[in-house]
């Protein structure tokens, strides 16, 4: 699978970041909190995808930040009300190795979108055989207490950072792409029978990954949903 990218490279406090995010932007996919017990994404079958696949070269990219910039995008019809408002973020991915420190995405951030910053257009690409299949997965090694191939959570600067383990990007990745697969023909048989309701059950597709993904320790689940592409 290939995902066309921005390479940019920030130097800040004396040491040199290296930035990939999308060419274009993620218009079809969101990212929210919920301000409750969760984290929501929305997606849709080609932005789905497109996740999926940054999330994949997040685990490829250990020197790199992944920056998801979804903290603009169009909100998905029927998201959010008075009662459980939900707030717009970013998303960045991070292997643990680098030690990035969250306090310095801001400052990051504005230079990479300054009109003026050098940038880079690549594509990359991701061997399928890096996607896991469900039944490829090993839980038995996942639901161990001492396994430590999990994603640990930061809220910064309008941004949710994730950090971890290759094996840790790796394994979740699928998600992504299962929403993006299942939901449009889920949505195609209900045509004509169910009002769209966002979140309701009538062709809800979606997956929720927590622990054993997640370090449990003071970390919110992520419920990842498909919905009709909202943006044209």
């Amino acid at each position: 699978m290939r995902v066309k990218t921005i390479v940019q490279c920030v130097r800040l406090g004396g040491k040199r970041y290296r930035v990939i995010r999308p060419a274009t932007p993620l218009s079809n996919a969101a990212l929210h909190d919920h301000e409750r017990d969760a984290y929501s994404m929305y997606v849709d079958r080609m932005d789905g995808r497109r996740v999926g696949a940054l999330w994949l070269l997040a685990a490829r990219s250990p020197r790199s930040l992944v920056y998801l910039p979804m903290r603009a995008a169009p909100v998905p019809p029927g998201i959010g009300d008075d009662l459980f408002p939900e707030r717009p973020l970013d998303l960045v991915l991070a292997h643990h190795s680098l030690q990035f420190p969250p306090s310095r995405w801001k400052q990051i951030r504005e230079r990479i979108t300054a009109g003026n910053a050098p940038r880079e257009l690549r594509t990359a690409g991701v061997p399928d055989s890096d996607l896991p299949a469900d039944d490829e997965v090993d839980y038995a090694t996942l639901n161990r207490q001492d396994n430590r191939d999990v994603l640990h959570q930061r809220l910064h600067a309008e941004t949710l950072f994730l950090t971890g383990s290759t094996a840790a990007f790796r394994e979740p990745a699928r998600h992504f792409f299962a929403v993006a697969e299942e939901g449009p023909p889920a949505a195609a048989r209900a045509l004509g029978k169910y009002l769209y309701i966002q979140g309701a059950c009538n062709y809800h597709v979606c997956r929720l990954f927590y622990w054993p993904y997640l370090d449990s320790r003071g970390n919110r689940e992520i419920h990842v949903e498909y919905c009709p592409r909202w943006t044209r």
